[in-house]
């Protein structure tokens, strides 16, 4: 019997470290995926400007989306100018609605403008999101960027934001003909349509800061700044990201709090 218990006695102690090795392996396996998964965080945001924010104490998960430099549509802009490709926001968007998980949506402007289909795409696939979304507008929210900065539940621009609305540019040759202006004016009423619907702002007011001849030496249109936006009934509130990442916490938790 005692031989037997030192048998017993010798096993146990030589267990003891296997399972020390087995448990330096997982945490190390461990470590690895928090790495990997940080790399492919970073290099997420390094080539889509997107990230996840997940680390606030209600344990909300907020997809990041910045839309910056230009919107690109079917052609590629030069390598050198910062873009935001509509190719690849559109199918983002769509795996962020299938995705259970992702509570809320948080989009940062600073855009020149760009493409109007594209930027219209991004900002209808944007407004039919069933998850919140708030946006902020930072440095500017030009052109095309004015429909994606109201296409959020809620919107706010800091102090020293602008928002430029202008009568819709085209490159290449135009065709002296009574059917380009037609068309012109088609395009137009999509993107007064859409804002006065996803505003505060009526489609004739909307009409008359894009057509406004006072402001702009070059061109037709209007510049908003800041607390100017808001007055017109374009974003809903002056603010920064700690004021926008409030405003989504707090869509999120009454979304939550039906469900």
């Amino acid at each position: 019997m005692k031989n037997n218990s030192r048998e017993i006695t010798e096993h146990e102690t030589q267990s003891t470290p296997r399972d020390s090795d087995n448990a330096c392996n997982s945490e190390r396996e461990k470590k690895k995926e928090e790495k990997d998964l940080e790399q492919k965080e970073n290099e997420k945001l390094e080539e889509y400007g997107q990230l996840t924010l997940e680390n606030n104490q209600g344990k909300r998960k907020i997809h990041l989306l910045s839309i910056i430099g230009e919107v690109e549509g079917h052609e590629n802009l030069s390598g050198n100018a910062k873009a935001t490709k509509y190719d690849h926001v559109l199918p983002k968007l769509a795996s962020l609605e299938d995705d259970d998980s992702v509570d809320g949506l948080l989009v940062l402007l600073n855009t020149s403008g760009g493409d109007v289909d594209a930027g219209l795409a991004i900002a209808e696939m944007i407004a039919s999101l069933t998850m919140p979304t708030v946006s902020l507008v930072l440095g500017g929210s030009h052109s095309i960027g004015v429909p994606l900065a109201v296409s959020t539940d809620y919107s706010f621009i800091v102090p020293t934001g602008t928002m430029m609305i202008h009568p819709v540019r085209m490159t290449g040759m135009v065709i002296g003909a009574s059917q380009t202006y037609e068309y012109f004016n088609m395009i137009q009423d999509r993107i007064l349509s859409f804002i006065s619907t996803h505003s505060q702002m009526e489609y004739d007011q909307v009409k008359a800061l894009m057509h406004n001849t006072k402001m702009l030496t070059r061109d037709l249109g209007t510049v908003l700044v800041g607390v100017q936006a808001v007055e017109e009934g374009l974003i809903n509130e002056v603010g920064g990201i700690r004021e926008a990442l409030h405003k989504l916490y707090a869509l999120i938790d009454n979304k939550r709090a039906y469900q």
